[in-house]
């Protein structure tokens, strides 16, 4: 594995992992019964304390197919966090493409990844991502761990890859959060985590229900308001068309 010089995040996945919320998109990982079609407009409140710089990447490169594309994490600009030992992570590719995709976690400082995987290219453009869950990987508690995707445009000049990544950090639940997700239900849920600085749950929640409901516009409208809340404007753009 190479090393980066710089503050991205890493995640790891197999093949058949994938935890999609688009049409198309690769094997999901396990989808929800269908739920109902309402939701609380999700928003999100960053975390005070103070944490490593978070996203990185997410260049337009041009591809040999003479089309641009764009790769971007759905990871806020700083750390973010989770309330699990095994969240998912999302990411968006706005087109299919025949590079090969790695993925990886790693602890912030450590040398050797926590996962690490190469996996099938998409065979169409969206959102996609990976439950650790599906891979027996745990996250430490209050650890930052970098995740990132790559796109090999060519395995003999890396130079050439496509990466965008982002940081998360697996912390304890505060006892606002434990009371809103009781009192919040299904349906609340993405907006609870949202307001108590949980972004990798938040962002999970909403896109399991799209999983399960992939043609439910109130939902893709409620994951494409949190992401603009974080400058993730062209992955909004796609949930709101």
């Amino acid at each position: 594995m190479r090393c980066l010089a710089v503050a991205t995040g890493l995640v790891s996945i197999s093949v058949g992992a994938w935890a999609s919320g688009e049409k198309g998109a690769a094997e999901p990982v396990k989808k929800l019964s269908p739920a109902a079609t309402s939701i609380a407009k999700p928003s999100y409140k960053p975390p005070l304390r103070g944490a490593p710089s978070g996203r990185v990447g997410g260049g337009t490169r041009g591809a040999s197919e003479r089309e641009s594309f764009s790769l971007l994490v759905l990871a806020p600009d700083h750390l973010g966090y989770t309330v699990t030992e095994q969240p998912c992570l999302y990411w968006y590719i706005s087109r299919a493409t025949t590079f090969s995709v790695e993925l990886t976690v790693i602890e912030r400082n450590a040398v050797k990844p926590l996962l690490e995987k190469v996996i099938p290219s998409p065979s169409s453009g969206g959102v996609q991502g990976v439950c650790l869950a599906d891979h027996g990987v745990k996250l430490k508690k209050n650890v930052a761990y970098k995740w990132f995707v790559t796109l090999v445009a060519d395995a003999q000049q890396r130079s050439k890859d496509i990466l965008a990544g982002g940081i998360v950090s697996y912390v304890d639940p505060s006892p606002a959060l434990s009371d809103k997700l009781s009192a919040a239900g299904e349906a609340g849920s993405a907006a609870a985590y949202a307001e108590e600085g949980v972004w990798y749950d938040a962002v999970a929640a909403v896109s399991r229900r799209i999983a399960a409901a992939p043609g439910n516009a109130e939902l893709r409208r409620a994951r494409g308001a949190l992401l603009e809340q974080v400058g993730l404007k062209e992955i909004a753009e796609h949930d709101l068309r």
